[in-house]
């Protein structure tokens, strides 16, 4: 808990007590520090990926680079309801991971512009990020890789008796690969402490799920494996920190797998390479509109009286101060000596 506390110091509010659901209500509550620590969170990602975005097209950052922006509630709310010392895994879209996590953002955005000064020495990039302090393993550049890898931390946590839950990220695209289902085999047949998240934003690149996938409904691909799951709306950070108190309940308490199929939908292209023509810009448009995850906590913290907009521009404010100041570090760092090239490997 200390550690995610000094992490977030910056965004100037500790990580919020929980609050039970009040009988009669449609939609889980959250308190009003609930909806601050929420609100700061996802707008960290969101300013922070809108600046990796800009500085990857005046060329700073080289390499692929996949944002993450409209998809923040999911890695907020899983945050929210995971224990320090649970590990989290995910693809290369991981970004917006290692901030939820508590990650330096200088360290995230020297990483992107291979600086010495990032967090796997500028040799890792956008896609090969981890941290082992924070338990994050990566940023994998292999599409369902991630998802063995998140096996097996949940079986190295069963084994050494740590009490603590692999949270596992994929997408939809990688949901149809075959290691994800010799993985939900193995994590039943032992009853591992995984969860795992797929987080359908609708396009597997640019596929939609109805061209690519015979069953859409990805919280119902461990039926044949005993394993549960249920599908959730990625786009409101309540749902998803409720749903993710239950799958981390049944993980941990020795009950195996569990499947979370979150509903999010990602604003930018695949990639910054991506022009997204197989889409309409209505489409998008609707989403922002009507869904965006940062907007629905905006309206309820000014609906509720908990902030008026003069408060909501600090947060934006100081928070866009901290992205500055990861730019800053992350322009101005050297780049890594040329011996790095020898550190860090296994010659066989």
């Amino acid at each position: 808990m200390a550690r995610r506390a000094a992490a977030t110091k910056t965004a100037g509010v500790k990580r919020p007590a929980r609050k039970s659901v009040p009988a009669g209500s449609n939609a889980p509550q959250f308190t009003r520090d609930e909806e601050l620590f929420a609100f700061r969170d996802m707008l960290l990602i969101r300013r922070f990926e809108e600046k990796a975005g800009q500085m990857y097209g005046m060329g700073l950052i080289g390499g692929f680079c996949h944002l993450y922006i409209g998809q923040e509630a999911v890695v907020t709310g899983i945050k929210m309801a995971s224990r320090d010392g649970d590990a989290q895994i995910t693809g290369y879209r991981d970004h917006g991971h290692m901030l939820s996590m508590g990650l330096d953002p200088n360290g995230v955005m020297a990483e992107l512009t291979g600086r010495a000064g990032g967090l796997s020495k500028g040799k890792g990039g956008s896609m090969h990020m981890f941290s082992n302090e924070h338990r994050f393993y990566g940023g994998n550049g292999i599409v369902g890789a991630q998802v063995s890898l998140g096996t097996g931390l949940a079986f190295a946590s069963k084994y050494k008796g740590e009490n603590t839950v692999a949270i596992t990220y994929f997408g939809d695209g990688a949901a149809n690969q075959g290691q994800v289902y010799e993985s939900f085999n193995m994590a039943k047949l032992w009853n591992l402490p995984v969860v795992y998240v797929i987080e359908n934003n609708k396009y597997a690149m640019g596929t939609s799920v109805e061209r690519a996938s015979a069953q859409t409904d990805f919280s119902q691909r461990g039926l044949s494996f005993d394993i549960p799951g249920e599908q959730v709306d990625g786009m409101d950070v309540r749902y998803v920190r409720e749903a993710a108190e239950r799958a981390l309940e049944h993980a941990r308490s020795g009950k195996g797998p569990y499947i979370l199929e979150m509903l999010t939908y990602r604003y930018r292209g695949h990639s910054m390479s991506d022009p997204a023509k197989y889409r309409t810009k209505d489409e998008v448009q609707t989403m922002r509109s009507e869904r965006d995850p940062i907007e629905q906590v905006r309206k309820r913290l000014i609906e509720n009286g908990w902030a008026d907009e003069e408060a909501l521009k600090e947060i934006d404010k100081q928070v866009r101060a901290v992205v500055k100041q990861a730019e800053d570090f992350a322009t101005s760092a050297p780049e890594p000596d040329a011996s790095e090239l020898w550190t860090d490997i296994v010659l066989a």
